[in-house]
């Protein structure tokens, strides 16, 4: 790269925790996310008051906030039967410590005095549906505290204050449901703590800061949600999923979080920390390991040539990509642009963000894809703005979402297009278009796309002499089985295969119930992935690979002998695409390779796959 490269980062220094003899050490299993070890003091992210408006309503307008109250109950009450249901992974201490306090939400949610009271204040003092839960269960925590006596018993005085916080936790968990309110708060999060919540929107992983975090563990999310990519591109050691940790965990405890293995300890005895701090160590080493393959090109054992890039989430993540050793950004996601601001950025802000990254790429490609609004990517400006709807819809991944929001959407669309093609002067750029699906999505976007390069000509604007190349993300079955078709219209081809394995398998990759389901390897995504990749072949088109398929390293022989030659990923696994890519030939490949597409069980596909992965590296 022509550019400086920034000094590596510095590991963050452990946080010097002593185990409490007096507190039970306690293990969950979640699914692993982003890979490390994180030792430190628990931070729990709070949730900001929603900002209720306390205002009269209209009589005739009562019964429509009892039926909100009525909705925002039904989700309340899923959210923790599910929760409930899910208790049964826990070891048994866990479930009798956890288990009771979630009866006791549900409870509250059924025909309770606490219901029967919001609902009165809403037909009888007509205010709304979150003033009434708000005045009721802090009028009812009132009353229970109120019966604590200064001689009472310790025992009996914090049993009142559990039961009062209890009501005022349900009220909240309503209030939140009723005002749809996204973001967390992390003002306060101390150096070296380690991030628990209950979920993790990506919204809120945008405002982590790297430097100052540990490690991150949540009760909900999947292996490929967007969350989970913005962990992983942050390179945070994290791990989702993991039932019931939210609700253990206590004022002053620790944690171990074990991003590899997918564990999270709580309050860890001795030998736990000594493991632990011995895997800190053992993971830093690996990292200067990898470090040495930075300046080697990323070529195979019989020389053919790979490009490797980095996905980009977050501009902090510019330093990494630089010590990573990728020459370029395959994947440029601008929905960070959108996420937690009130308006939606105007021309002249999103023009000077990329312009500013495509500087620090110091000459090497950066391919920017366009807002890709939908799915679990809820971006409050785009509601307040009127653009998407302040209710999602029922199905968010397949309704208006990606391209079909910006066609429809033509000024959004047109302010992104100009802010890209201005910045463009600055080094070689790429558009790409997600969730495309037809031909006709590209024809109406290369309109616009020409259409406002000939208005800012008129108005003077410097632009590249040829236009950017105007690209197509390969994210849904649709897309794939018409890669032909598309490749006559489309300039590249990226394969995202986190959006196109969950939509060929069904499976919602946030969605931790189902998230075994989730599997890159079934026949089906292998066989859309070649389709794909040999129409781009064909047309002499370049093709690239942009999910995280593209980051795992036991996977990399398997996509060479496919026939891709362009990999993009977060920067973390660069060295470890590279050290694979290194120790293989490609005629070896293309043989495992047909071996695999020969299969129809991923189970034996997934064997076959680690098997290979092993001997190469052995041999290397």
């Amino acid at each position: 790269m022509s550019r400086t490269s920034p000094p590596p980062p510095q590991h963050k220094r452990l946080t010097r925790v002593r185990p409490d003899s007096s507190r039970v050490e306690v293990r969950f299993s979640g699914i692993p996310v982003s890979a490390g070890v994180a030792i430190g003091p628990i931070f729990r992210a709070s949730e900001p008051t929603p900002r209720i408006t306390r205002h009269k309503i209209a009589a005739a307008d009562s019964a429509g906030e009892g039926a909100r109250l009525d909705a925002a109950v039904v989700q309340s009450r899923k959210q923790l039967t599910k929760l409930r249901a899910r208790l049964a992974v826990l070891p048994e201490e866990s479930q009798e410590e956890i288990a009771p306090l979630i009866d006791a939400y549900i409870r509250m949610l059924g025909p309770s005095r606490m219901l029967r009271g919001v609902k009165q204040r809403i037909e009888e003092t007509l205010v709304s549906a979150e003033t009434a839960v708000v005045e009721e269960t802090d009028a009812i925590a009132a009353v229970i505290m109120a019966q604590v006596e200064a001689d009472m018993p310790a025992d009996d005085s914090a049993s009142l204050t559990r039961r009062a916080e209890e009501v005022r936790e349900i009220g909240r968990r309503l209030v939140r449901n009723l005002t749809r309110s996204p973001f967390k708060s992390f003002a306060g999060l101390p150096e070296g703590a380690v991030l628990i919540s209950e979920a993790l929107r990506p919204a809120d992983a945008a405002l982590l800061d790297p430097a100052r975090l540990a490690g991150v563990a949540t009760e909900e999310g999947g292996a490929e949600d967007h969350t989970s990519v913005m962990l992983r591109a942050l390179g945070v050691p994290a791990v989702l999923g993991a039932v019931g940790l939210a609700h253990a965990i206590r004022p002053g405890d620790i944690a171990v979080v074990d991003g590899t293995a997918g564990a999270v300890v709580l309050n860890p005895g001795a030998a736990t920390l000594t493991a632990a701090r011995r895997a800190v160590t053992a993971f830093a080493r690996e990292r200067q390991r990898y470090a040495k393959l930075r300046r080697l090109p990323a070529e195979t054992a019989d020389g053919e040539t790979v490009e490797l890039q980095a996905n980009l989430e977050l501009p902090i993540e510019l330093s990494l990509i630089a010590q990573s050793g990728a020459h370029g950004i395959g994947l440029l996601r601008t929905e960070f642009l959108f996420m937690n601001r009130e308006t939606v950025p105007d021309e002249n802000t999103q023009t000077e963000t990329y312009r500013s990254i495509i500087e620090a790429m110091g000459g090497d490609p950066v391919a920017i894809r366009v807002l890709d609004w939908g799915g679990e990517k809820d971006i409050e400006a785009l509601s307040a703005a009127g653009i998407v709807p302040d209710v999602a819809d029922a199905n968010p991944a397949l309704g208006l979402r990606g391209i079909r929001l910006l066609l429809r959407e033509t000024e959004l669309f047109e302010t992104q297009l100009a802010a890209v093609l201005r910045a463009a002067v600055a080094g070689p750029v790429r558009v790409m278009l997600p969730m495309v699906t037809t031909v006709g999505e590209v024809r109406a976007a290369r309109e616009t796309y020409e259409r406002v390069a000939r208005r800012l000509r008129r108005r003077g604007e410097r632009l590249p002499e040829k236009l950017p190349p105007l690209g197509i993300m390969i994210e849904t079955p649709g897309a794939a089985l018409s890669a032909d078709a598309l490749a006559l219209e489309a300039d590249f081809f990226a394969i995202g295969t986190n959006d196109l394995t969950a939509y060929t398998l069904a499976v919602d990759r946030g969605a931790t119930d189902v998230a075994e389901l989730y599997d890159p390897l079934h026949p089906a995504v292998l066989r859309l992935i070649q389709f794909a990749t040999e129409a781009a072949l064909r047309m002499r088109m370049p093709v690239s690979v942009c999910g995280e398929m593209a980051a795992n390293p036991h996977l990399t022989p398997l996509l060479l002998g496919l026939g891709l030659r362009s990999f993009s990923m977060n920067a973390a696994s660069v060295p470890r695409v590279k050290q694979m890519i290194r120790a293989v030939e490609i005629d070896a490949c293309a043989r495992f390779a047909r071996r695999v597409m020969e299969q129809s069980d991923p189970g034996k596909i997934e064997t076959l796959v680690a098997e290979f992965a092993r001997v190469s590296a052995l041999a290397h």
